[in-house]
C-alpha cells in the first residue's frame, strides 16, 4: 500500500501543475497572475516543494541512471502495448496523460526503491541506521 500512495501523491503532484484539462497550475497561473500574484506564488511554492522532496529523494536511492532506466522501462512497456495494437497514440490529451503517468512512476519507484531495496537485502540505508 505504501508504494501505492507514494505513486498516487506523485501523479496529483504532476497532474496539478500541468494537465491537459483546464484545472492545472500553469493555466490558472497564466490567466489570474495580474490580479493574484500572491496566491500564485505561494502555488508555485507548495509545488516546488513538492518537487524538491520527490526529486532528491530518487535521485538519493536510485540516482539518475536508475532513473533514466525505469523511465527507459516505462517506454518500452508503452512500445510493446502500441507494436501489439493496444495502446493508440492519435489523441494528444491521452498522451499527456500517459507521459504523466510515466513520470509518476518514476517518481514514486525512486521515492520507494530504499524501502525495497531494505526488504529484499536486509539491509537499511545510512540514511535510514539512527545515531
Amino acid at each position: 500500500m505504501g508504494f501505492v500512495l507514494r505513486w498516487a501523491m506523485a501523479f496529483v503532484l504532476l497532474s496539478a501543475t500541468f494537465n491537459p484539462s483546464q484545472w492545472n497550475y500553469v493555466r490558472w497561473a497564466q490567466m489570474r497572475f495580474d490580479d493574484q500574484m500572491p496566491l500564485t506564488i505561494l502555488l508555485g511554492l507548495l509545488l516546488m516543494v513538492g518537487y524538491i522532496i520527490y526529486l532528491r529523494a530518487t535521485l538519493r536511492s536510485i540516482g539518475g541512471f536508475g532513473m533514466g532506466l525505469v523511465m527507459a522501462i516505462v517506454v518500452a512497456g508503452l512500445w510493446v502495448l502500441y507494436d501489439y495494437g493496444i495502446l493508440r497514440l492519435d489523441n494528444p490529451s491521452f498522451n499527456v496523460w500517459f507521459g504523466i503517468l510515466a513520470l509518476s512512476l518514476v517518481l514514486g519507484i525512486g521515492l520507494s526503491w530504499s524501502l525495497v531495496r531494505r526488504k529484499l537485502s536486509g539491509q537499511a540505508d545510512m540514511d535510514d541506521v539512527d545515531e
